[in-house]
């Protein structure tokens, strides 16, 4: 890691990997919305979506990847698990600061993988779970955390994700479904209030209908159930925990995850300059997500085999 990267004299310079809808919306936007961030590069697999995406941020496109981590100090990732989970080991591997998105990687392996190349490397990380860096919904969840005594939670997300003219009807979704893409968020938000998971059951209904217990290490339980082919009419999100102080549910999702991600990127931002790179979303919660929808995607192949 260059003594260039944790000098807070100015904004950290990032590239961004990735040039479909989520790189635009969401990571372009906020990268050069961000005081603590400049985005400065683009990278993608289609080289002239990178450098249209680059022309309309003022950023510069590269055509080959070493060149572009060579430029920056870190890099922001929008693009299939699969492909994140490769090449986010040879950014760290460069010294590179890592933004995430969920889920880091589609198997244990390759979690692993990450984890060992980002500790050795010494760089920060944060996994950009939306909701965790919501306002309204980290206040609530840092209130019950703080109040303690809930005994058990349930989530449902009901997404319509597989309409033809849906942004997210993407192959890598088509293919794993709302385990891998929307479970993640119900465990990030599930976890720090009931403990973290040490087993889960899974069953499998129509279609990529998914539904999970989650067995706490606090000795209590919670349900996950998750769909990318909802009926539009039904698509929503719903989480809810309950205990000692009643039944409370988290906010809804803000319609813009841009406030969110920026603040996902000041925190990277401020990790990374620190020295002190953990974080409670950072690479290793990442994985612990992944090991959870790694078992619970075997416990389902068993049923299908």
């Amino acid at each position: 890691m260059t003594d260039d990267v944790t000098t807070a004299a100015r904004p950290l310079r990032f590239g961004l990997v990735g040039t479909g809808y989520w790189a635009r919306y969401a990571h372009a936007r906020a990268l050069s919305s961000t005081p603590a961030t400049a985005l400065t590069a683009v990278w993608g697999r289609n080289h002239n979506a990178a450098s249209a995406l680059a022309a309309e941020f003022g950023a510069t496109a590269y055509a080959d990847f070493d060149a572009f981590l060579a430029d920056v100090d870190g890099v922001a990732f929008s693009v299939p698990p699969d492909v994140q989970s490769e090449l986010a080991v040879r950014a760290a591997r460069a010294g590179r600061h890592l933004l995430l998105e969920k889920p880091v990687a589609l198997t244990a392996a390759a979690a692993d993988e990450l984890v060992c190349a980002v500790e050795h490397a010494g760089v920060a990380s944060v996994v950009f779970f939306t909701m965790r860096f919501q306002p309204d919904a980290r206040t609530w969840l840092d209130e019950l955390c703080a109040a303690g005594g809930w005994a058990g939670g349930h989530a449902s997300w009901l997404a319509s994700a597989f309409t033809e003219d849906s942004q997210f009807n993407t192959p890598w979704r088509r293919e794993k479904g709302g385990l891998w893409d929307l479970a993640p968020h119900a465990l990030s938000l599930l976890w720090p209030v009931l403990g973290p998971v040490e087993r889960v059951t899974s069953d499998a209904g129509l279609g990529d209908v998914t539904h999970l217990v989650l067995h706490h290490r606090s000795g209590v339980t919670s349900t996950v159930t998750v769909t990318l082919g909802a009926p539009p009419a039904a698509d929503g999100f719903s989480l809810q925990v309950w205990g000692e102080l009643g039944l409370t549910a988290v906010p809804e999702i803000a319609d813009d995850p841009v406030i969110s991600l920026r603040a996902a990127l000041t925190e990277l931002a401020a990790t990374a300059q620190s020295g002190e790179v953990s974080h409670p979303c950072d690479v290793r919660f990442g994985r612990a997500v992944t090991m959870v929808l790694a078992e619970a995607q075997r416990k389902l192949d068993g049923l299908r085999s």
